[in-house]
């Protein structure tokens, strides 16, 4: 089969979105069949690239980093009737996703929505949250996803916000899987890891916390932050180690240096992505205090890296972190501290059984075969969707004839 991806970030950009993406169309080719990027220009992008269709494209308001199509629209029909897609994959309910509603209506084939992002968590960028409101999101996220024929859904949060946004199309719950191979990285050696403490200032007696996120508000490592001093007191050992870039980095540093930890909190900044894995493997434990994520792929990836996992809850971590042996998560900002010394304290050893069977369940081979499941189903709903129409429409024409010969 043949799937069109419409979506307002794609690689060279980096994002969670972006890598899912990615990973998906990876898993589907695979398994036999063609996908299709259409996306937003980008000025790092190569000339070329096989199978991906950029757009004319802007900065996003607040979002410098991402893009909205502005243009080449019609191009993008012509080219999806050309490839005579079978499905719709929509993943932004902006430019790129309302371009590929318009193409799936007129193509008359089925249009699957995935609702990445939770965006009553990031309205504090437009206008300080004084423009748009969380009651604008829910009708805007209804009419998107209720004109569409399936949605995806990374989470169980996800699925209970639309719920309670009066969605009403087929919702799924389907986590999105990571490339395993990419993060249990064999070839990383014991000297390797040793190697980056070493850079890091760290020897073998120090705890590395890690943290691997975009550092923004919403990703709240400041709750992390506002804890360490208490881990520090029980573990003066201890070293938090921040990678990633964004706009509270500075924020992040003040704190640091109003609690007195700030010799004690390093900032890595960005890295290469084929280096990511050697901070994970380098690392004690990964904490995040997130409470905006629809799913999380630092989780995954740190859980596939095998390094155990300090993070607040919700009823996707809950789940994903079952066993004690691969992380603990903690109910409020407030349990951080006292969950990650219980945890270090309790001394867990790894599991290497418990590992492997999650490992499959996170995995982006499983994370290809639920979603092309998915797909079938939609298009078989999609088609009996169109009979019916059909067959409303016939009666309805029978109905004014009886009527137009009883005059």
């Amino acid at each position: 089969m043949k799937f069109g991806f419409f979506t307002d970030t794609y690689f060279p950009q980096v994002s969670g979105v972006a890598t899912s993406i990615k990973t998906l169309k990876e898993e589907l080719e695979q398994k036999g069949h063609q996908v299709y990027i259409f996306t937003t220009t980008d000025p790092n992008a190569k000339e070329f690239e096989e199978d991906v269709i950029r757009m004319p494209s802007v900065p996003f308001v607040s979002f410098k980093d991402r893009r909205i199509v502005v243009r080449g629209m019609w191009y993008a029909y012509l080219i999806a009737k050309e490839l005579d897609l079978d499905l719709i994959h929509t993943h932004t309910e902006f430019g790129a996703g309302l371009l590929g509603k318009m193409v799936g209506k007129k193509l008359k084939v089925p249009v699957i929505h995935t609702y990445h992002t939770m965006y009553e968590d990031y309205l504090h960028y437009i206008a300080k949250g004084k423009v748009v409101r969380p009651t604008h999101v829910k009708y805007f996220s209804r009419f998107f996803a209720n004109h569409t024929t399936g949605v995806v859904c990374p989470s169980e949060r996800v699925i209970d916000k639309l719920k309670e946004y009066g969605v009403t199309s087929p919702m799924r719950i389907i986590p999105t899987g990571i490339d395993i191979k990419k993060f249990e990285r064999p070839d990383i050696t014991l000297e390797m890891k040793k190697a980056l403490r070493e850079e890091l200032g760290l020897t073998d007696d120090n705890i590395m916390l890690l943290s691997l996120s975009r550092i923004s508000y919403e990703k709240n490592i400041q709750a992390i932050v506002t804890g360490l001093p208490t881990v520090f007191e029980r573990f003066p050992n201890a070293r938090f180690v921040i990678v990633g870039d964004g706009p509270y980095v500075e924020k992040l540093r003040y704190l640091g240096e109003e609690l007195g930890i700030s010799d004690k909190i390093q900032f890595i900044g960005e890295v290469p992505n084929d280096q990511v894995a050697i901070y994970y493997k380098a690392a004690d434990y990964f904490v995040s205090a997130s409470t905006s994520e629809t799913q999380g792929l630092t989780y995954t990836e740190a859980m596939a890296s095998g390094v155990p996992c300090v993070v607040e809850g919700n009823a996707y971590l809950n789940n994903l972190f079952d066993h004690v042996s691969l992380g603990q998560t903690f109910k409020t900002d407030a349990d951080f501290a006292s969950t990650f010394i219980d945890y270090v304290e309790s001394g867990v050893k790894p599991n290497e059984a418990i590992l492997q069977e999650k490992l499959y369940e996170i995995s982006a081979t499983r994370f290809g075969n639920v979603m092309l499941e998915f797909y079938e189903d939609m298009i078989k709903y999609y088609d009996q969707l169109t009979l019916e129409k059909e067959a409303a429409a016939s009666i309805e024409r029978i109905k004014v004839k009886f009527t137009s010969l009883r005059k």
